[in-house]
């Protein structure tokens, strides 16, 4: 976070998924005092309440995840070293590909469109329908 401009960084938000290995009362308050409010979690102590079953709004979870276990495990690891390098060499792959980060955020707003058109509800089947609509 050192790299990012503090006048940026006073303006960013955490997004907490609040698995069971990362929810220490001492992370919670941490995270109060790092984002001030700023941060979305599951817990009493979260400014904003995650919403339920919604990793489908989530770019780690609909994208980054699957597409890094795709390039890692393309072939068998046979080692734990080997292992460690193939998962730096695909989030470098995932940097290196023209214009990733613009397509994600694109999918993230259709997806959004999409969790507004089911009123919150179960979505992914209207995926493609809104994708076919935005492209005619």
């Amino acid at each position: 976070m050192q790299d990012v401009p503090i006048a940026l960084r006073q303006r960013l938000w955490y997004l907490h998924d609040g698995a069971l290995a990362h929810f220490s009362h001492q992370l919670r308050r941490h995270l109060n005092r790092v984002f001030r409010g700023r941060w979305i979690g599951r817990g009493n102590d979260a400014p904003i309440n995650w919403p339920s079953r919604s990793p489908d709004l989530n770019a780690a979870d609909f994208y980054l995840w699957g597409h890094t276990k795709s390039l890692v495990y393309s072939s068998s690891v046979n080692s734990e070293e080997e292992l460690r390098l193939r998962i730096v060499e695909a989030f470098n792959a995932i940097r290196n590909i023209p214009d990733v980060f613009t397509r994600i955020r694109f999918n993230f707003i259709r997806r959004l469109r999409a969790c507004v058109e089911a009123h919150g509800g179960q979505f992914e089947h209207l995926l493609l329908f809104i994708l076919l609509h935005e492209i005619s």
